[in-house]
């Protein structure tokens, strides 16, 4: 058997078919399509210098990696790869192989801190261990089951507010290009990134094949976005992708407002699974999650390599 490591063949239906059954075998937690692994590949900043990877064994799709630098931090040099392979698929080189591509295309490119998220399991850290790859934070995955839980009653919004969904500003998305770039940059997290560019946000987030403009909700306060709770659906499956208050604005339940808000319109919408992800640092957003029901499903952590 020969594993081979390629680029991704963005314009090749099966291809990204493949990539995108193993990323979900791999880790189910996550909502992957095909359309939305060609968006990533086709709208990612070119100062990214990303790729997307395949490992194949005798023609079968067996792994994958995403690769490319921070180009949004303000330090320069930081780079991520995210490796994963089909769980039935493993011992048989292909990640090491991803590893090896991966590294080698991220320091021709100027790279010297390498960031990459590793499932806690003792096999896949002890690959990370091997590669040369300190733990750093973890993050969880969480579900809800939506068809059955108990979601609390969403009340009335209090004088002031208002509650609006991402379809509402189809004319003039940039109060939420403001909205997140402010969350953005205070979301825990190893690197610290700046929302500048609005063309790219537009083509990278706004017109992500996956986010559901009627299902993410705005709490709009005196006339002006407050809070967000952005949804993705994948036709089947919900999952918060961001919920996040500004400054100014937190500590007053609108975080806790939106996302319930969202996932009674998800019910509503026929949606029977809810899907999010929160760092374990974040307490605030842990608690409002803990509040709705989500359980913890699994864990990652993230893990560094710094070259030179």
């Amino acid at each position: 058997m020969t594993v081979l490591v390629r680029d991704l063949r963005s314009d090749d239906p099966a291809d990204v078919t493949a990539f995108a059954r193993v990323r979900h075998r791999a880790l189910p937690f996550i909502l992957w399509t095909p359309e939305a692994v060609v968006h990533r590949l086709v709208h990612t900043h070119p100062d990214a210098r990303s790729r997307s990877l395949v490992a194949e064994e005798d023609g079968e799709v067996i792994g994958t990696a995403q690769i490319g630098l921070v180009h949004d931090s303000p330090e320069p040099g930081q780079a991520f790869l995210n490796v994963y392979v089909d769980p039935e698929r493993v011992r048989r080189g292909a990640g090491g192989l991803l590893v090896r591509t991966a590294e080698e295309h991220l320091t021709g490119e100027g790279a010297t801190k390498l960031y990459s998220w590793v499932l806690d399991a003792p096999a896949h850290l002890a690959f990370a261990e091997r590669h040369g790859y300190a733990r750093r934070r973890a993050a969880h995955f969480l579900r809800l089951d939506l068809a059955n839980a108990a979601l609390p009653p969403l009340g009335s919004p209090p004088p002031g507010v208002e509650l609006r969904t991402a379809a509402d500003f189809a004319a003039d998305p940039r109060p939420l290009f403001e909205l997140d770039a402010e969350t953005v940059a205070d979301e825990p997290g190893d690197v610290d990134v700046e929302f500048t560019d609005y063309e790219a946000w537009l083509a990278e987030t706004w017109r992500h094949p996956l986010l559901d403009r009627g299902l993410t909700t705005v709490v709009v306060v005196d006339g002006r976005p407050a809070a967000f709770s952005v949804a993705y659906t994948d036709g089947t499956r919900y999952s918060t992708a961001m919920t996040g208050t500004v400054r100014a604005r937190r500590g007053r339940g609108l975080a806790k407002l939106a996302k319930t808000a969202s996932l009674h319109r998800a019910r509503a919408a026929g949606y029977t699974e809810a899907l999010t992800g929160n760092d374990t640092d974040n307490g605030p957003m842990l608690a409002i999650n803990r509040w709705l029901g989500y359980e913890i499903c699994a864990t990652e952590v993230r893990h560094v390599r710094e070259l030179g």
